[in-house]
């Protein structure tokens, strides 16, 4: 049987034809329901076990060949026929197209660029390299400052003064040197610190400042913005600001939203307080109006920050941060329907 098998391999590698009709027929004849490669495999079970190894190589190797000749023959056929039209056969079913989805990142930055707009934010952008002044000095952290030590630097070797940004104030800064208050601007972008890459840190992520500075500003302005974006955001309407530390604001807070424990999960986020760090926040600190040449007698304001990661992470219940830089198309293809 095996010689055979071998025989039909010699007829299927020499087989030719002119039409696909021959083509069809010569499919059946093999790889049909009631081909003789059906056959061949009914018949394995009566062959001899020493001959088993061979007898089955033989009938794959079969397989393939025909398999490769169909193909062959009909991708041979569709190159020799005449081109109908500017576009081809328009008879044939098209290709389906994929369509792609939004990375979450972009999701929620786009939810929180939505959310403030409606208040009167506009968007502002800078360089991701950036100076010592606009990275630090300007902020409140002149050079030796031990708060530089909060921010783990990516220094560029060849010029010690050049940098990848730590924060997105940075475009702050530069918005206040080129336009006079009323400002009222978020920047949203990414950032560089050296941390260790782990489920929930990385070496690079995104955050989006807001600034807002007029004459008459107060920490109850403050207060009811952030109000208002959790409510918008989360659908929580409950916050708690307490005292925090930020170089560049005086008075600083963490802002905290109220999550709730109604499952499991609320209580691993929350550690079983209910509570959840969302952002820090303050009134901006005099000497940074100053050196962005702003009066600070005359006008005040408040600034906030948030990570971008960190809300999509809390939204979405993504587990590992890592994730977001992967490219993979498995996790990707889940936020097609989101917002």
């Amino acid at each position: 049987m095996i010689e055979t098998i071998k025989k039909h391999i010699e007829e299927v590698e020499s087989f030719s034809a002119t039409t696909k009709e021959e083509v069809e027929s010569f499919r059946i004849k093999y790889l049909g329901k009631k081909g003789l490669l059906n056959e061949f495999f009914a018949a394995f079970k009566e062959v001899p076990n020493d001959q088993k190894k061979e007898f089955g190589q033989a009938v794959n190797t079969l397989k393939n060949t025909a398999q490769n000749k169909v193909t062959s023959l009909k991708n041979t056929l569709e190159a020799s026929e005449e081109i109908k039209g500017n576009y081809g056969d328009l008879s044939r079913p098209g290709e389906p197209i994929e369509l792609g989805s939004r990375h979450p990142i972009s999701i929620v930055k786009n939810r929180i660029i939505e959310i403030f707009s409606r208040i009167g934010f506009n968007v502002s952008e800078g360089p991701e390299i950036e100076d010592d002044w606009h990275n630090f000095t300007a902020l409140n952290l002149p050079e030796y400052h031990p708060a530089r030590d909060m921010q783990d630097t990516f220094f560029i070797q060849t010029d010690p003064d050049v940098l990848l940004r730590t924060h997105t104030s940075t475009v702050q800064v530069r918005y206040m040197e080129n336009n006079k208050p009323p400002i009222r601007t978020i920047s949203p972008g990414r950032v560089y610190r050296n941390e260790a890459i782990s489920a929930r840190s990385h070496c690079f992520f995104h955050q989006v400042e807001g600034l807002y500075v007029d004459k008459g500003v107060s920490f109850a302005d403050l207060k009811q913005t952030l109000q208002y974006f959790t409510t918008e955001m989360f659908g929580k309407s409950k916050i708690r600001l307490r005292p925090s530390y930020f170089p560049f604001t005086e008075p600083s807070a963490e802002v905290d939203v109220y999550w709730g424990l109604e499952t499991e999960t609320d209580y691993k986020m929350t550690k079983g307080t209910g509570w959840l760090e969302i952002m820090g926040t303050g009134m901006v600190d005099p000497n940074v109006l100053k050196n962005c040449g702003i009066d600070p007698e005359v006008y005040s304001g408040f600034a906030f920050g948030m990570g971008i990661d960190r809300i999509a992470l809390l939204l979405h219940q993504i587990p590992d941060i890592r994730m977001f830089s992967e490219n993979d198309i498995r996790f990707l293809e889940q936020f097609k329907d989101a917002y």
